[in-house]
């Protein structure tokens, strides 16, 4: 009986795999954990919090974005910084050059990549020099093997830089932007998922996830409805020619900018509508520096501190107001909550408005993008955007003639915080003392780049989820031919 009962479990144990991956290979499209630095559950051997104190802020975000990639044969795993602001990947950030004792254990720990100890690895003469606001790197090309956690996918012969210097860079960037023949020269990691089948096209869609869920999910080829409300809008991309700074970015037409304090009397700003970039690798929204200083004073900013950085108190982190950031279609709606970047010293908690003036570059960065359901699309120049809200999981392919706005969010139109209003359109508050802070946010060309990096981070943990209504339907499908043979391998052994 024993004997009958194990061969039973295996032909249901290998049905319901075959199955799987059977689904794997018909869904062209593959996705990553995105990691928020804070994530106590994945970095909570990092370090003493108090040696944050000793880097300058420029050098540490408190929220940064990371994936996992498994590079080599063996893989080796190591983890990236993941940004839409620039265009290539590079591996092996110098850690022995940094300062603090738990900068380089946080450098140590996203994973080190040894072309030598790789049987599929390629190493080429190019070389070059990725200079960024903050930092640089210095790299040598290879290529070699990537494999696609999650998937049976693996990525052959890519191309990538090895770090063979660098400075104030605590991991190493996967650049998510536009690549051969608009940046440079070869195929990057977008290009190589479309050359070589794992995804139909060069869309991927982005999701950080919030402060309070700290982890998020990128989706190369495909796109989650579990994770968004409403109608995914069309955005047409700017084409470089036409762009502020003549390079091929995410760039988008903001059609306004307005504040809704917690009393609900929305505040309109002036002259807003402008020309902004989406990048997940920058820290701070840059804007005008008039807009931004009215927004800053709506905030309880007294001024601007010497580093440049908005002092704001944090109780703003718990009343219900947003910042709302409108396009053709679209209204993205951020929390005060994801704003207010709050940093945790020895001193104590400190707050600052994630917004900084600029007059020369204009782009939506962290601060905004976590409320925002973004899927840049290369393959039709555009980004189609609705607000961000986490309502489960419903996964699906993005084809070559996927009408994408026609694709509806599963989910309801987030809830506000409950909080006591306040009696005009100012939310001034009394700003808290602050640290002293030098910070860039990232810019990228070609040639050059200036990016805010930030705590790196390692490991991923399974984004709470529920089920959709579609994975209930192919779950009970599995456990209907599951008993059915079942019952075929009893009659056999009868």
């Amino acid at each position: 009986m024993a004997v009958q009962l194990i061969f039973i479990l295996h032909l249901i144990v290998g049905f319901y795999f075959h199955v799987s991956a059977l689904e794997r290979r018909d869904s062209r499209y593959v996705k990553f954990p995105v990691v928020h630095s804070t994530n106590k559950d994945v970095f909570a051997d990092f370090g003493d919090r108090r040696a944050i104190t000793t880097v300058p802020l420029a050098n540490r975000s408190d929220v940064a974005y990371y994936a996992q990639l498994n590079i080599g044969t063996p893989p080796q795993q190591v983890y990236v910084q993941l940004d839409t602001g620039s265009f290539e990947l590079w591996v092996n950030p110098d850690c022995s050059e940094l300062q603090g004792s738990a900068d380089v254990r946080f450098c140590q720990a996203v994973g080190h990549y040894d072309s030598a100890s790789s049987s599929t690895a390629t190493k080429l003469a190019g070389t070059k020099s990725l200079r960024y606001g903050i930092g640089s790197a210095d790299v040598q090309y290879v290529t070699d093997d990537i494999d696609l956690g999650g998937s049976d996918s693996q990525l052959k012969g890519v191309q990538f830089g090895v770090a063979t210097d660098t400075s104030d860079e605590f991991s190493g960037i996967l650049g998510i932007g536009h690549g051969q023949n608009m940046t440079i020269r070869y195929k990057n990691f977008i290009d190589e998922l479309e050359d070589q089948g794992v995804t139909e096209t060069k869309a991927f869609s982005l999701a950080l996830g919030s402060k309070d869920e700290q982890e998020g999910v990128v989706i190369f080829g495909g796109l989650d409805t579990g994770k968004f409300t409403g109608n995914l809008q069309t955005l047409p991309i700017i084409a470089a020619e036409d762009s502020p700074d003549k390079v091929p970015r995410y760039w988008v037409n903001m059609t306004s900018l307005s504040l809704t304090p917690p009393n609900g009397k929305t505040k309109q700003y002036e002259n807003t509508t402008m020309a902004v970039f989406l990048d997940s690798g920058a820290t701070l929204t840059l804007l005008p520096t008039d807009l931004a200083n009215s927004i800053a004073e709506d905030f309880g900013a007294e001024a601007m501190d010497a580093n440049g950085f908005y002092s704001v108190n944090c109780s703003l982190n718990d009343l219900p107001g947003t910042l709302n950031f409108a396009f053709n279609g679209v209204t993205i709606r951020v929390p005060y909550n994801e704003v207010v970047r709050e940093l945790q010293t020895s001193s104590g908690t400190q707050c600052y408005l994630g917004i900084s003036p600029s007059d020369e570059f204009t782009l939506l960065g962290d601060t905004m993008l976590r409320s925002a359901y973004a899927v840049f699309d290369q393959t039709n120049n555009a980004i189609h955007l609705a607000q961000y809200v986490n309502c489960g999981m419903n996964e699906m392919e993005i084809k070559d003639g996927t009408d994408m706005k026609a694709i509806k969010g599963d989910c309801d139109a987030p809830a506000a915080k409950n909080a006591v209003s306040m009696s005009s359109s100012s939310v001034a508050a009394t700003p808290t003392r602050t640290a002293s802070t030098t910070e860039v946010a990232k810019t990228d060309s070609p040639a050059a780049a200036t990016t805010t990096i930030g705590s790196a981070g390692v490991g991923a943990s399974t984004m709470a989820e529920s089920s959709s209504p579609r994975i209930h339907l192919g779950w009970w499908t599995k456990l209907a031919t599951a008993t059915f043979w079942v019952v075929m391998a009893k009659r056999g052994l009868s």
